[in-house]
């Protein structure tokens, strides 16, 4: 069972328990109430090792509370909308009996652009609109003042404030103000998808994730030494690294003879270790003076897992650089894990006439989906044959030829030229549909 705790003022830890309660009853939430944000960050320190995942209220404890941990992986907040603006406003219109020609809000600054909208539509709406933006650090008394003052001073005719303190304070001090709170609706989607990335988490903490490590050219290794203990010596210091890394993924190790290894884990663990298994696949590569290439497969079953590590490490193999390839479970396939020139495609696809294009010019959906991604992740408009081969390593010969095939089946279009750095023909331009 996962432990939630949920950050914010009581009224807003109130709402979001009870919906929460309402939507999953297989996680024990910590209600974490605050009156002042200074009590944030012993709330944070003191927790921190009880809960499996923080849910904020909104941005302002989310924004302290990503300042103390190490990561925001596991925190998710309460994401309001200009929505929140427009009932404030109506709400406070309601309890004035008329609509207003004069108010005053503030607005958390991360929140500024998102909400920005939602301000510049009461501006119309609005004849004067005071807005203060402030950070996660104010004193809520400095939001307080800006507030009492401009009423005072009969500048405005009512406040909308994000601070539950300041709305109290104000309407203790004669102000008409408002909370503007999130909405239920969306309190009810930040939960809805809080709780799908929770159990996202847990399917990947226990799917299986097998690493298959791979010496290339070991037997010309074997042949190459002299003597025939210095390779039991190798063998065992490649073993010595293939362990170190087998702690640090806390799985088993099973030798397959001839420089084959295959480390048995979990995909949460491999996924965070990722850093890990490169620096061990360098000294591997270091220590016995050749390639190593690596192929890592997830799957629900042991079965589709080592089916995919397999496909992977053949992948690795296929490159000349030899980096890291991971296959998912559903088909995505990751090329230079880590790395600057890292791709993620997917390798299939259930589209009939999609694949009856490639087909007709001979072009694997690997293929197709490589080139794809590698144009989303370089963010080109247009590309040329020259700069698929080489960022996908292949010679310009055979990019033409893909090229040629993708425009052939109607795949591609020819867009231009742009002209060459030295003398010669304009290259070609071209674009995929």
């Amino acid at each position: 069972m996962f432990r939630i705790g949920i950050v914010g003022p009581s009224l807003s830890v109130n709402r979001i328990l009870e919906m929460a309660k309402e939507m999953e009853q297989e996680m024990e939430f910590i209600p974490l109430a605050y009156n002042e944000t200074s009590e944030i960050k012993e709330i944070i320190l003191s927790y921190d090792q009880r809960v499996d995942f923080w849910l904020f209220s909104g941005n302002i404890p989310y924004t302290i509370a990503k300042k103390l941990l190490p990561s925001d992986e596991n925190l998710v907040y309460i994401f309001s909308t200009e929505s929140s603006i427009y009932k404030g406003l109506m709400e406070l219109s309601y309890s004035q009996g008329k609509l207003l020609n004069q108010a005053s809000i503030d607005m958390f600054q991360s929140n500024h652009n998102a909400e920005g909208e939602g301000v510049e539509h009461l501006k119309m709406t609005i004849k004067d609109l005071y807005v203060k933006t402030f950070d996660a650090e104010i004193d809520p008394n400095e939001l307080f003042r800006f507030h009492y003052d401009l009423w005072k001073q009969q500048k405005t005719e009512g406040a909308l404030t994000c601070y539950p303190t300041v709305n109290q304070a104000l309407q203790e001090a004669g102000v008409p103000a408002y909370w503007m709170s999130p909405t239920r609706i969306e309190i009810f989607q930040t939960i809805r998808i809080f709780f799908e990335k929770i159990k996202t988490s847990y399917y990947k903490e226990t799917q299986i994730g097998v690493v298959m490590i791979e010496v290339i050219d070991f037997d010309h290794i074997q042949e190459k030494l002299k003597k025939p203990y210095q390779i039991h010596y190798l063998e065992l210091r490649l073993k010595e690294l293939l362990i170190q890394l087998c702690e640090n993924l806390g799985g088993s190790l099973f030798e397959q003879g001839n420089g084959r290894y295959t480390i048995f884990s979990s995909r949460g663990v491999i996924e965070r270790e990722i850093q890990s298994i490169q620096e061990k696949i360098e000294s591997l590569s270091i220590e016995s003076n050749t390639a190593v290439a690596a192929g890592i497969g997830y799957g629900q079953t042991l079965y589709f897992s080592e089916m995919n590590a397999h496909r992977a490490l053949r992948q690795s193999k296929e490159k000349e650089a030899k980096k890291i390839t991971i296959i998912q479970d559903d088909g995505t396939m990751i090329e230079s894990v880590g790395q600057e020139e890292e791709l993620t495609y997917v390798y299939r696809t259930d589209d009939k006439e999609f694949l009856e294009k490639l087909n007709k010019g001979n072009i694997s959906v690997k293929t197709y989906k490589k080139i794809e991604a590698l144009i989303r992740r370089m963010g080109w408009n247009g590309f040329t044959t020259k700069d698929l081969a080489i960022n996908l390593q292949m010679s310009e010969r055979y990019a033409q030829k893909i090229v040629a095939d993708l425009c052939k089946v109607n795949l591609a279009d020819y867009i231009g030229e742009e002209s060459p750095h030295t003398r010669g023909r304009p290259i070609k331009v071209y674009k995929l549909k």
